[in-house]
C-alpha cells in the first residue's frame, strides 16, 4: 500500500504500525499548533530511539522550534539533536513553472 503525500497534506504521525508492523519514525511538520508536533515526537521517542522531524518551505522554522523545545525543555529526560540535513525539492507552482522549495530533516534522539 503506497501513500501519496501532496504539497497540501499536513501530517503529524503518531506511533502507528503499518501492515508490516513497521514503526514510523518521522514527523512531518505542517500548519498545526507547535505543541501538537512536540507531543507527537515525544510519543514516538518513547517507542523508538530516534525520530526524524521533516519540513519544507515556510514550516522549516516550526521544525527547528520542535527540535529545540524537545532538546532544551526536556534535558533531564535525555533527548538531544542528532544530524541535520538541508536540501531543496523542485515542485510545480500553480502557474505550471518549476520552483525550488527548501527542506530540512532534523534527527531527535534519546541519549
Amino acid at each position: 500500500m503506497t501513500t501519496d503525500i501532496t504539497e497540501n497534506t499536513e501530517t503529524a504521525n503518531t506511533t502507528q504500525t503499518t501492515q508490516t508492523n513497521e514503526v514510523r519514525d518521522t514527523v512531518f511538520i505542517g500548519k498545526k499548533p507547535l505543541m501538537a508536533y512536540v507531543t507527537s515526537t515525544l510519543i514516538q521517542l518513547a517507542n523508538v530511539p530516534t525520530v526524524k522531524v521533516k519540513a519544507r518551505g515556510m514550516s522549516i522554522g516550526r521544525a527547528v522550534d520542535v527540535a529545540q523545545i524537545i532538546s532544551r525543555k526536556t534535558e533531564n529526560a535525555g533527548y538531544s539533536i542528532g544530524t541535520i540535513q538541508i536540501g531543496s525539492e523542485t515542485l510545480e507552482s500553480k502557474d505550471g513553472r518549476p520552483r525550488n522549495v527548501s527542506t530540512i530533516e532534523i534527527q531527535v534522539k534519546r541519549n
